[in-house]
């Protein structure tokens, strides 16, 4: 599925205007080879060999490849030749182009989180009395879901990519920048618009709006909280409050006044706004076309959501305690529950005000891990996850329900 997102994307892009890029850039210089791409976007050294058979598993289950693993062959091919030119002139210019690309491909620290696969699990855990030729034409349109909860998380990634250059501060050397901003608002158009049109082609009212809402809640999500110049999230001060228990999955629902400074709150108010939401209506519509019933439609949704929650909180982990010297999430669980233990860290998050990179991570890391922050996440990693593995059982029991275990559980 994803493959095919970002195959789609590619050629639009070898049709894109001229008169949209600098006239410096000359499209006949091809001196960055498809190997040295790969070079560029190859997956983490942390990556996990365990997490990819398992996900080749699941896709046996599924029937047929359906993740990013794939995606490599598609970079090997011809497709690539003119994007390799243009990821070029963004290399070695402080563009997040080319790391938002490669976290497309291969997720933080893991591969991937293979949201379309986890949908077309769940659509195995359902059985359908229809006739056969009706039968094949649920399921395809379950695939062509799958496509368009990918494509449209592609899309809003590679957006995010795109750089703030304040007014005062353009000039020349401004230029690549503003390059790479139109290759990903191009592409990331692109992704979004052919979402659209696949939806509509489902010819679904209900997965329509379904999923529209959960864009929405994406482009709303841009503007929850305090952020610094290039829309980096900011944590909210950190309050005394009694009680800091999950709030509803239901983005109508949230407050900002009432969740920030709340570590547990916030943070599910951040992530649900940032894409768990489309994760869980992804599930939702998938139920939807498989003619379930409204109560198991429900039990999807809230199972999205909290494989999304779960999935975060791991990666937010893993992030925070690997050895590399990457800045990480002011925004992540660890680091808001560090705040609740320690507000006065929020000195040295105050430092980022105009700009997150101006932070000292180090320092930031050192006292995080001084608290019992670390614990907490991994609670609430193990809350989601048990959460979501009730619901997925609540759905049904089967082959699909034991790999979705094993996939929420790797962490």
């Amino acid at each position: 599925m994803a493959m095919l997102a970002v195959s789609f994307a590619v050629s639009r892009v070898k049709k894109l205007p001229p008169f949209l890029f600098p006239n410096r850039f000359d499209s006949t210089d091809t001196s960055l080879t498809k190997e040295d791409t790969l070079i560029l976007l190859k997956p983490p050294s942390t990556a996990s060999t365990n997490w990819s058979n398992i996900i080749r598993e699941a896709e046996k289950v599924v029937g047929y490849p359906t993740s990013f693993i794939n995606l490599r062959q598609c970079l090997q091919s011809d497709d690539l030749a003119n994007l390799t030119v243009y990821l070029k002139k963004l290399i070695g210019n402080n563009h997040f182009q080319p790391q938002t690309v490669k976290k497309i491909l291969y997720g933080d620290s893991k591969n991937l989180q293979p949201w379309g696969l986890i949908i077309l699990l769940l659509c195995k855990t359902v059985r359908s009395n229809s006739p056969q030729p009706q039968l094949d034409k649920i399921e395809e349109h379950q695939r062509q879901l799958a496509e368009v909860t990918e494509m449209i998380r592609a899309g809003h990634l590679i957006h995010k990519g795109i750089i703030n250059i304040p007014f005062a501060k353009r000039s020349q050397t401004s230029e690549t920048i503003t390059f790479g901003n139109k290759i990903a608002l191009l592409l990331g158009d692109c992704l979004l618009t052919t979402a659209s049109s696949m939806l509509a082609d489902l010819r679904n009212f209900d997965v329509y709006y379904t999923m529209h809402s959960a864009l929405k809640d994406l482009s709303e999500g841009e503007f929850f909280g305090e952020r610094d110049e290039q829309n980096m999230p900011l944590p909210g001060k950190p309050k005394k409050a009694k009680e800091d228990l999950d709030i509803p999955l239901d983005t109508m629902s949230i407050s900002a006044n009432d969740v920030l400074g709340k570590p547990r709150k916030e943070w599910t108010a951040r992530s649900v706004f940032n894409g768990i939401r489309l994760l869980g209506r992804g599930c939702q519509s998938a139920m939807v076309l498989a003619k379930q019933s409204r109560e198991t439609q429900t039990y999807a949704y809230h199972f999205g959501c909290h494989v999304g929650l779960a999935w975060q909180a791991a990666t937010e982990l893993q992030t925070l305690t690997s050895d590399n010297k990457d800045q990480f999430c002011l925004a992540s669980a660890p680091v808001l529950f560090a705040l609740e233990d320690n507000p006065d860290l929020y000195k040295i998050i105050d430092q980022g005000k105009n700009d997150v990179k101006d932070v000292d991570y180090e320092d930031l890391k050192f006292n995080i891990l001084k608290t019992d922050a670390v614990e907490k996440t991994k609670m609430l990693y193990q809350d989601h996850a048990r959460k979501a593995t009730a619901y997925a059982e609540s759905i049904g029991q089967n082959d699909s329900v034991d790999m979705i275990k094993k996939l929420i559980n790797t962490f």
